[in-house]
C-alpha cells in the first residue's frame, strides 16, 4: 500500500503536452511558488504524504510524472519562472498614458503648468509641492500645500485635466488651512516631511534626498529647488515649487 496515492499508475501514463489554456495562464500557475520544491509540494496530497512519509520521496514520484495531467519538469519550471519575471518587469516599463495627453490647456496656465511637468513627477525625476490660494464651494477662502506626485498616486487626475473638476487643498494634504474658519491641518505625505521653523517659517523635506525647500518669497527655496509663481485667472493665487531629484552614484 505504500506510496498508494502517487506511485498507482506511475509510469503507466503518458506527459501530456501543455493545453493552450494553460499556456496562456501559466504565469497565474506559477504565482506563489519561489522554488521547484514549492511546485512538486502543491502537486501532494495528504493521503500521498500519510502513505510516503517522506516529503523528498514524494516530490521524487511527482517529478518524474506519477501524477495525472501535466507536472513541469525543473529546467521547463526555471524557464516560465524567468519568462514570468520579464514579463513582469516589461508591464512596469510600458510608457504610461499620461492623464493629461491630448488636452487642450491653451487658456489655462495652471493646467499648462501641472501638465508640462506630469511625466516628470510620476517617474519620480521631479518632486513638485503646489500651493492653492482659493474659495471653496461654500465661497470660503482656503489655501494650503498639495504633494502633486502623491496626488497623481491616489486619485484620477483625468476630470482636472478636463475641467470636470477643480484641484484644492484638502485637510489631507501636506498643509490645509481655512480663513474663515480658521480649521488647520499639516500631514507627511510619501515624498515630504514638514519642518515648521519659528524662524524661517514652513519648510518641506525631501523624504529621498533630504533637502529641505522654503517657500517663504523672501527667501531662495533651496538646493535644486525652485519657485513659481503662476499668473492665472483659475485661482486667486498659485505658486509651484520644484525640486529636481538627482540621480544616486
Amino acid at each position: 500500500k505504500h506510496g498508494a496515492g502517487l506511485s498507482q499508475g506511475c509510469f503507466s501514463s503518458t506527459q501530456t503536452d501543455m493545453d493552450e489554456d494553460y499556456a496562456r495562464n501559466y504565469e497565474d500557475s506559477l504565482d506563489g511558488f519561489q522554488t521547484y520544491e514549492d511546485y512538486l509540494d502543491s502537486q501532494i496530497t495528504a493521503q500521498d504524504r500519510f502513505y510516503l512519509q517522506e516529503d523528498e520521496l514524494a516530490r521524487r514520484l511527482v517529478e518524474i510524472g506519477c501524477r495525472k495531467g501535466e507536472v513541469l519538469s525543473r529546467e521547463d519550471f526555471l524557464e516560465r519562472q524567468v519568462a514570468v519575471d520579464n514579463a513582469r518587469k516589461a508591464r512596469l516599463h510600458q510608457p504610461q498614458q499620461l492623464a493629461s495627453h491630448e488636452k487642450d490647456l491653451t487658456d489655462y496656465p495652471f493646467l499648462m503648468n501641472l501638465a508640462i511637468r506630469e511625466e516628470l513627477v510620476r517617474e519620480g525625476k521631479l518632486a513638485t509641492i503646489i500651493f492653492i490660494r482659493d474659495r471653496n464651494t461654500k465661497g470660503q477662502e482656503v489655501s494650503g500645500y498639495i504633494d502633486y506626485g502623491h496626488r497623481l498616486k491616489i486619485e484620477p487626475f483625468e476630470p482636472y485635466f478636463e475641467r470636470k473638476k477643480r484641484l484644492m487643498p484638502r485637510p489631507s494634504d501636506l498643509s490645509f488651512y481655512n480663513w474663515d474658519t480658521q480649521n488647520s491641518t499639516s500631514n507627511e505625505s510619501p515624498n515630504f516631511q514638514i519642518n515648521p521653523d519659528h524662524e524661517m517659517g514652513l519648510l518641506f523635506k525631501n523624504k529621498r534626498d533630504r533637502k529641505v525647500i522654503n517657500v517663504d518669497p523672501k527667501v531662495e527655496p533651496g538646493d535644486n529647488s525652485k519657485r513659481q509663481d503662476v499668473p492665472t485667472h483659475e485661482y486667486i493665487q498659485v505658486v509651484i515649487f520644484d525640486h529636481m531629484m538627482r540621480k544616486k552614484n
